[in-house]
């Protein structure tokens, strides 16, 4: 299992969740990807897209006074 970054920081919705689904497509099952934003919009998307594509979400933290992280888990 590898760990992929995506940094989306300064990016305005619906970026984060369009690179996010870009960038999960190109891992193997069971890789993880990290989600790095800050646009607050993508608080809810990304992890509605996450449970919507049944992908487990292993973390989810603040990071910052405007800024997030999540990591998915393709499944």
């Amino acid at each position: 299992m590898a760990q992929h970054v995506l940094e989306t920081d300064g990016q305005v919705c619906p970026f984060p969740l369009v690179e996010a689904k870009e960038a999960i497509a190109l891992l193997a099952i069971g890789d993880e990807l990290v989600i790095n934003f800050d646009c607050t919009q993508a608080t809810d998307a990304l992890p509605r897209w996450a449970a919507d594509a049944g992908y487990p979400v292993t973390n989810f933290d603040r990071v910052g006074s405007a800024a997030w992280t999540i990591t998915v888990q393709k499944a």
